[in-house]
């Protein structure tokens, strides 16, 4: 099996496709998305709009995307490094750790398609994006927890607490129970983020700065946690995670959209180059 592997090279069967955000443009049912730059970003629905049925199920079949990627960003943590303590390696105890995090995510799949089918969408209804896993492949196993763990995963927390909330304001018990149940595990997982990158920077201040500014660039591109209906819900979990109201607050500084994308291929780097 190749370690690193490109984005353009992950497993998908013909009810998957990639679609880049130049492809997406074109699909009208994406306007309100992509005018903000992200799901998160769009503006907030509630039950009784007449595009929530809609809107909610095409933000369904995103969350199941993004816990397909989690899993495989895990999951490539614990394939992609040696065991070790080196700079270049993964110590057996974060290994450990993405494993357990690869049986939650594999779970969270199975909620997701089960929720998906409740609300009304199916597998391969809207296009697959890839940001997830791009972020995952960081050749720093401490920039990718950063990024997956305290930022993307962190922004799970924003999605699940908002969507909890439109559950409990719609009568939905079913979406209330799938989104506290999997809201619950990705405060854990943003704390493993938090911990691991104490821990496998604490002797090393320029590597934990490197880390933290990588940090600083997935939540400006991602985050919107303090912003909101649910606004409150989510600082709180953060918190619970392991950030800061300054980590909060300073994901907040708005990108132009030169600035955005110039992070995005920062960020991105290492999702499309060929592994050595």
């Amino acid at each position: 099996m190749k370690r690193f592997l490109p984005v353009d090279q992950v497993a998908r069967d013909s009810r998957f496709r990639w679609v880049r955000d130049s492809e997406r443009a074109q699909d009208p049912r994406e306007s309100d998305v992509l005018g903000n730059g992200n799901y998160q970003r769009a503006g907030r629905f509630s039950p009784a709009s007449e595009e929530a049925p809609e809107r909610t199920r095409r933000l369904m079949h995103g969350i199941f995307m993004g816990e397909v990627q989690a899993l495989e960003g895990a999951g490539r943590t614990c394939f992609d490094f040696d065991t070790g303590d080196g700079a270049d390696q993964a110590p057996y105890a974060l290994k450990l750790d993405m494993a357990r995090q690869c049986w939650d995510e594999s779970r969270h799949v199975e909620i997701s398609v089960k929720l998906a089918a409740w609300m009304g969408t199916e597998i391969g209804e809207f296009g697959e994006g890839r940001g997830l896993y791009e972020a995952a492949c960081n050749r720093d196993p401490a920039l990718r927890l950063t990024a997956v763990n305290r930022g993307i995963e962190g922004l799970a927390i924003d999605v699940f607490a908002t969507m909890r909330k439109f559950g409990i304001e719609a009568g939905d018990p079913v979406l209330t129970f799938c989104e506290d149940w999997m809201l619950a595990d990705e405060v854990t997982h943003v704390k493993m983020g938090s911990d691991w990158l104490r821990r496998l920077t604490a002797d090393d201040p320029e590597r934990r700065e490197r880390a933290l500014e990588f940090q600083r660039l997935v939540d400006k591109i991602f985050s919107r946690a303090g912003r909101g209906d649910s606004a409150e819900d989510a600082r709180q979990y953060r918190r619970l995670a392991g950030f800061t109201d300054e980590d909060i607050d300073e994901a907040h500084q708005d990108l132009s959209p030169e600035e955005e994308r110039a992070f995005r291929r920062k960020m991105t780097a290492d999702a499309r180059a060929v592994p050595a």
